[in-house]
C-alpha cells in the first residue's frame, strides 16, 4: 500500500506545482489612451454626458475645469476651512 502511495502523492504535488505556473495573461486588448480630464464623459465630446456634471460646465473647458477644482479643494477638501 505505502509502495503505490507516496509515487502518486508525488505526481499529485508536481501536477499541481506545475499547474500554478501556466497562468494565462488576463488582459482585455490592446490600452486604451486616456482622454484629458476637462474633456467630459459625453459620446460626442460636445455635451455634458452624465448626471454627475456641474451645471453650467462644458465639456472641454479646461479653465473652468481648474476653476471647479480650486474651489473644490477650498470649499469641500480643506480641513483648516472646516474647523473655523
Amino acid at each position: 500500500m505505502m509502495r503505490t502511495f507516496l509515487p502518486v502523492a508525488a505526481t499529485l504535488v508536481a501536477v499541481v506545482t506545475l499547474a500554478a505556473c501556466g497562468e494565462r495573461e488576463q488582459t482585455l486588448g490592446p490600452v486604451k489612451g486616456d482622454a484629458t480630464v476637462y474633456s467630459g464623459t459625453s459620446a460626442d465630446g460636445k455635451t455634458a454626458g452624465t448626471a454627475y456634471t456641474a451645471p453650467g460646465w462644458k465639456p472641454g473647458d479646461k479653465a473652468g475645469w481648474e476653476q471647479a477644482m480650486r474651489a473644490r479643494l477650498q470649499n469641500t477638501q480643506n480641513e483648516y476651512n472646516k474647523v473655523k
